[in-house]
């Protein structure tokens, strides 16, 4: 695994299968998944996907904040 110049960790391995992005409708989609995941299936970690606390579904759907602020995908 080949590090970038500066970079002093590498937590994930380079992606083989990286998709280009084309649309919002393909972003939209994978966070909307990333989301959604904490309370579907064996997870079950909040009653609400916006009210789990280690997500920034609050901050796409409501505007709120809680530990961080994120950067909205659209300004990257």
């Amino acid at each position: 695994m080949k590090k970038k110049k500066g970079q002093l960790h590498k937590v994930f391995k380079d992606s083989f299968d990286a998709k280009p992005i084309f649309s919002d409708k393909f972003p939209e989609q994978k966070i909307n998944y990333i989301h959604h995941n904490p309370v579907t299936g064996k997870w079950n970690l909040a009653q609400d996907f916006v009210s789990y606390e280690h997500s920034s579904a609050s901050f796409y759907e409501l505007g709120v904040t809680q530990h961080f602020l994120p950067s909205h995908y659209r300004d990257l």
